[in-house]
């Protein structure tokens, strides 16, 4: 009988981005849990914010306009392009977020690696999706004042940074669900952080932008569990003889 080598479930956690960007190459199956194991109330809480977020593909989050608009190019004066594609696809990661926080709910058992790779998939189009949104302010094309364009470029290269940069080095010390949920919560934070930034200063009534509300609602508790899932893997010791440390 054939013994499977120790790199043979490189690819059975994530793949994405480059190899494995979301996941753990060297992830321990059998000393870390697949899933994601805290608290129930946690996962309720998550489950409402990403019921939130849902909503807010189809509300108007600027001019009237909601992402569902700008993804379908239904652009006041005729004026979509793939900027608004690009820029409305990210809110629509709501809803993987919604399956994953049914799941955590719902059920212990591990994702398959096709579930990994889907949502691995999404989190990668929609980080590059917003990095070639923000080149026009890194180049100084968007027409927007220099606060802007530093709000835009920190918060959104920021968190893709600060995201890929963790992932990669504790890779080995995060469950394959977690590193999913840190896969979508920055994509759609550093979608977000940008569309709060370009359109805080719009002009209409409240409910033509609703969605912006919503969503500034939002983004605080998603990017405190951001912050929680990284200090859980920052602090995660060492892995000694195949088990955690004590």
């Amino acid at each position: 009988m054939r013994v499977a080598s120790p790199w043979q479930n490189v690819f059975d956690s994530i793949g994405g981005l480059v190899s494995d960007p979301l996941h753990v190459k060297e992830y321990n199956s059998e000393a870390w849990p697949q899933d994601d194991r805290r608290p129930a109330w946690i996962h309720v809480i998550a489950l409402f914010l990403s019921l939130l977020a849902g909503v807010v593909a189809f509300l108007p989050f600027a001019l009237g306009v909601s992402p569902w608009n700008a993804v379908t190019l239904q652009v006041p004066g005729n004026q979509g392009n793939w900027w608004h594609v690009l820029v409305g696809a990210p809110f629509f990661l709501a809803y993987p977020m919604i399956w994953l926080r049914l799941r955590s709910l719902f059920s212990r058992k591990g994702l398959s690696a096709t579930g990994r790779h889907l949502i691995a998939g999404a989190a990668a189009l929609s980080a590059v999706g917003t990095t070639l949104v923000e080149l026009p302010f890194l180049l100084h094309l968007a027409g927007t004042s220099a606060w802007q364009r530093l709000g835009v470029l920190s918060l959104g290269f920021g968190i893709l940074a600060a995201s890929a940069l963790i992932l990669f080095l504790r890779r080995r010390y995060i469950s394959p669900v977690q590193a999913c949920i840190i896969g979508l919560d920055t994509a759609y934070l550093a979608n977000a952080a940008l569309c709060l930034v370009v359109y805080g200063g719009a002009s209409g009534s409240l409910w033509s932008r609703s969605g912006w509300v919503v969503t500034m609602v939002i983004v605080w508790p998603m990017m405190i569990e951001l912050f929680w899932l990284f200090r859980q893997a920052l602090r995660t010791p060492a892995l000694r003889m195949g088990q955690p440390t004590a």
